[in-house]
């Protein structure tokens, strides 16, 4: 479902030549829900970015399926990412003056999709999410948790195989975190797609299949979370950026 062979991504800051990615070797093969984890500086947003489409490698091979994502021109990589790539970032990215229903189905409205089904999508999905009665609130009357919610509605409008998020609970409280981690595990499996997470919580982790762990811009380890609790996952990612 996903691959990674050898990619590799710098940067130039100044006169200094970066190397945020060195060699990134990965595959997802079965649907679920995965997790990336590093420190700071260890590549993971470099990494997802590139997931994403919103930028190419400098060298390496990057697939989503049968696509090679890193060879495809800029009309190429917007129209994949649209259709086939949903992301989720920390910062929820709403439209202030747009109710939930109107951000949901915008991707949708973007495209100039016929508007009857763009809008039965969008009310479908949120009612999946748990905001069928919020249809009709704008962002600031929405918790934390809701906006993130409708910003996921969002992100799945065009039933994307991958969805990426970028540490999507870091605004979020602990309560809300918690349920936000089940619900893309439920969504995971229910859709049968990939989502890969960005995060440096044990916590969320452990809601995870697998953890890949980042350390000087390659994959380091990759830890299956089967039979772990939070304490016994962040134990193991401990012991694997020590040893990095």
């Amino acid at each position: 479902m996903l691959a990674c062979l050898g990619v590799r991504k710098s940067y130039e800051i100044g006169a200094r030549r970066v190397e945020a990615l060195r060699g990134i070797d990965m595959r997802i093969d079965e649907p679920g829900f995965y997790a990336i984890m590093g420190r700071s500086g260890s590549g993971k947003s470099t990494l997802l970015h590139l997931l994403g489409a919103l930028d190419k490698p400098d060298a390496g091979e990057i697939r989503i399926g049968e696509q090679r994502i890193d060879a495809l021109g800029e009309r190429e990589a917007t129209e994949f990412r649209r259709t086939q790539i949903g992301i989720v970032f920390q910062q929820f990215n709403l439209i202030a003056t747009m109710t939930a229903l109107e951000n949901a189905e915008l991707p949708a409205v973007l495209a100039n999709a016929d508007p009857a089904k763009a809008r039965s999508r969008a009310r479908s999905l949120l009612d999946r999410l748990g905001l069928g009665d919020r249809l009709d609130h704008r962002p600031d009357a929405l918790s934390g948790g809701e906006q993130q919610r409708v910003a996921i509605a969002r992100a799945l409008h065009f039933s994307p195989s991958l969805l990426l998020a970028d540490e999507p609970t870091g605004n979020l409280d602990s309560a809300s975190s918690q349920g936000l981690w089940k619900l893309l595990k439920e969504i995971a499996l229910e859709r049968e797609i990939s989502i890969v997470m960005v995060t440096h919580e044990p916590a969320a982790a452990c809601h995870c299949r697998e953890v890949f762990v980042l350390a000087d811009g390659t994959v380091r380890v990759r830890i299956s979370t089967e039979g772990l609790d939070e304490s016994a996952v962040a134990a193991r990612y401990q012991q694997s950026v020590a040893a990095a």
